[in-house]
């Protein structure tokens, strides 16, 4: 996948379709046909949630690219059709076809792909490892990087962030109190989904907890990992002297998400 030259941390938040951020995040009067365009201009980076349910149309995705500027980037959620099984080294033909569903159209725009499991899906290592080795790394000619949220404690284990390593996936950080958090740091870049928005908060997390996913972020950027998260294994010896970093903000109190991602956005302007 053409990239650009230097490493980047990019927010941005889950979708942009969402009536509570009428009149709050968008402008009153905004036509609903243009709040991508609006949102694109704001953020860095959004995740496409639809992705998950059910397949969107190749002609979507090239309009959903045409309509961002350069340097903009879409996760996309893998379906749950893939991941939702007792068997994962069976789900080989659905990431196929998913792959060739049209996601391609983002071109450059197109950032990783997440692959979300149920909390009830427990660590398996020789299924999970069979998964990660059915993801490419390239698909006519992009490259395409790929991440995979866990929601069960059994993955909390160094093997798991070994066996990740081993096939270059990144795992989703998290600063969920449902969840597990796993810190470490297993793909060329980092993805995090931060949940934790409240409706107490004007930008939704406290200045002080800005302050802090922000200085996380510029380490991880720097090839480096924070010094106040936890880690499960030793860091990886071969680790990138830079790295892509992308941050969600996805939970927690959904109305202040956009507020939140602009807050942070300032924040590495600053720094």
């Amino acid at each position: 996948m053409a990239r650009a030259s230097e490493p980047r941390i990019r927010v941005g938040v889950g979708g942009w379709t969402f009536a509570p951020w009428r009149g709050a995040f968008y402008p009153d009067g905004l036509t609903h046909k243009r709040e991508l365009e609006y949102a694109s201009r704001k953020l860095t980076a959004i995740e496409i949630n639809g992705t998950y349910y059910g397949s969107q149309k190749p002609e979507s995705f090239a309009r959903w690219r045409d309509e961002t500027p350069d340097g903009f980037v879409f996760s996309l959620k893998g379906p749950r059709f893939t991941t939702n099984r007792r068997v994962l080294a069976e789900a080989g033909p659905s990431v196929d076809r998913f792959l060739a569903s049209g996601v391609l159209e983002l071109k450059e725009k197109l950032g990783p792909i997440n692959w979300q499991f149920m909390a009830t899906k427990r660590y398996d290592p020789e299924d999970f490892a069979a998964f990660l080795a059915l993801l490419p790394r390239r698909v006519e000619g992009w490259g395409i990087r790929h991440v995979v949220e866990v929601r069960h404690a059994s993955f909390r284990v160094p093997e798991f962030v070994a066996t990740l390593r081993d096939h270059g996936v990144g795992i989703v950080l998290t600063d969920s109190d449902e969840y597990p958090n796993i810190h470490d740091v297993t793909a060329p870049f980092v993805y995090a989904r931060l949940m934790r928005a409240s409706a107490d908060e004007a930008a939704g997390y406290p200045a002080k907890a800005l302050d802090a996913w922000a200085k996380r972020a510029r380490a991880w950027a720097a090839g480096g990992a924070p010094d106040d998260l936890p880690l499960l294994a030793p860091a990886a010896r071969d680790a990138p002297k830079a790295r892509d970093v992308f941050v969600y903000m996805i939970n927690g109190f959904k109305p202040k998400a956009p507020a939140a991602a602009m807050a942070l956005l300032d924040r590495l302007a600053d720094g």
